[in-house]
């Protein structure tokens, strides 16, 4: 079976799998040359470093993450698919001595959006660069643009009447503004910013069952539930499967979503 795309079905769900139709556009993007030295900023796993290690077979890679499992698990993926000219760091970029003048290129897929102090971060980044380098990232478009943002929300909005108020935890949509993403990274020393819109749909899982684990493991709908009693959680969840019901295909459970690749250049 394949999906929409033409690409083999995909099994359970992880960030890589409900990603794997933006990668292709980061890569594209991001353009990166055999000799170049990349800088992955929330590298997750690492699979974008180790498609970037690859393009640069006579560069290198380094992926940084804040989540040290995360780090651990891309250096085992890495040296199992023979990846030699990549590296990963437990490492929070917007603090991290990245050696001055060291990358050519910086890239994130939807790993830029949590930092505590952004203008701080991309300088820092900016400073990892080499002069011209480039940074070119993916990021969230505001929420309400985002199908499977939306319809989460909507499905435990009753939930959220009875008690479980939206969490204000770390905000994914942080740079969905363009206005507000010039301003950032023009104070913090970039130029020739643009954008290019994104769409492609988010993959859940092959059924309702999978997405379900997928949705409920998210920090917002975890912390959701766990402010409602058992007999209301049970309706929460009902009203999810429900609405995950509805978005599954022969290809499994998609949602439309929107995003921004934006790319600019350290001067």
């Amino acid at each position: 079976m394949r999906d929409s795309s033409g690409e083999p079905a995909l099994g359970p769900t992880d960030y890589d799998a409900e990603l794997r139709r933006h990668d292709r556009i980061l890569r594209r993007a991001a353009g990166v040359r055999l000799h170049d030295r990349v800088l992955d900023i929330g590298c997750g796993s690492g699979r974008t470093t180790r498609q970037a290690a690859r393009a640069a077979g006579a560069g290198s890679a380094l992926g940084v993450d804040v989540s040290a499992p995360a780090v651990e698990r891309a250096r085992e993926r890495a040296r199992a698919e023979g990846v030699r000219n990549v590296a990963f760091e437990h490492a929070d970029a917007q603090v991290h001595r990245f050696p001055p003048e060291g990358f050519d290129l910086a890239i994130s897929r939807f790993g830029t959006m949590f930092f505590d102090d952004p203008v701080a971060a991309f300088a820092n980044v900016g400073r990892a660069l080499r002069p011209a380098g480039r940074l070119v990232m993916m990021v969230w478009q505001p929420a309400e643009r985002n199908e499977w943002d939306v319809a989460i929300r909507r499905a435990l909005s009753e939930a959220q009447r009875e008690g479980a108020a939206a969490p204000a935890g770390p905000d994914a949509f942080s740079l969905g503004d363009p206005s507000t993403v010039e301003q950032i990274l023009g104070a913090a020393g970039f130029a020739d910013v643009a954008f290019t819109d994104v769409r492609e749909p988010v993959y859940y899982g092959p059924d309702v069952d999978a997405a379900l684990d997928w949705v409920r493991g998210f920090t917002s709908t975890s912390e959701a539930l766990g402010k409602l009693d058992p007999a209301a959680s049970e309706r929460a969840v009902a009203r999810l499967r429900e609405m995950l019901s509805a978005h599954l295909g022969d290809d499994g459970v998609w949602f439309d979503s929107r995003a921004w690749t934006v790319t600019a250049r350290r001067p």
